[in-house]
């Protein structure tokens, strides 16, 4: 069996490219915490993704959205200058957007209007 599900940070905005057959493909990188005795270390997780996902990722996840991945791990070996080097990428299947559209960014209020998230208290 081969799957894996993972819940990260995107580390960069999405790539979208296509194909020589024309095909849309998406690449992406999430970052994953996770604790060791009292310190916080990051597993980073090279994704790519396919078609309808690969244009949606691109339209809509940014640089630090939280995203959720599911899908198989592969490995591809490439030679470069002699030496050959094996690198791993999720093969994303599944997808789920993750927290807010500014996820701890802070934006300024659009013209015209006034930012009152601070002087509203939630009503739910």
């Amino acid at each position: 069996m081969n799957d894996i599900r993972i819940i990260g940070h995107l580390t960069r905005d999405p790539e979208l490219k296509t194909s020589a057959n024309g095909d849309e493909f998406c690449r992406f990188t999430v970052a994953v915490n996770r604790k060791t005795g009292g310190n916080e270390k990051a597993d980073f997780f090279d994704c790519l993704t396919f078609k309808q996902t690969a244009a949606a990722i691109a339209k809509y996840m940014t640089k630090g959205r939280q995203i959720a991945v599911g899908g198989r791990m592969e490995s591809n070996t490439v030679e470069k200058d002699g030496q050959k080097r094996t690198y791993w990428q999720i093969v994303a299947l599944d997808v789920e957007f993750l927290g807010s559209k500014n996820d701890g960014r802070s934006a300024a209020p659009a013209e015209g209007f006034t930012d009152v998230t601070g002087d509203v208290e939630d009503p739910f």
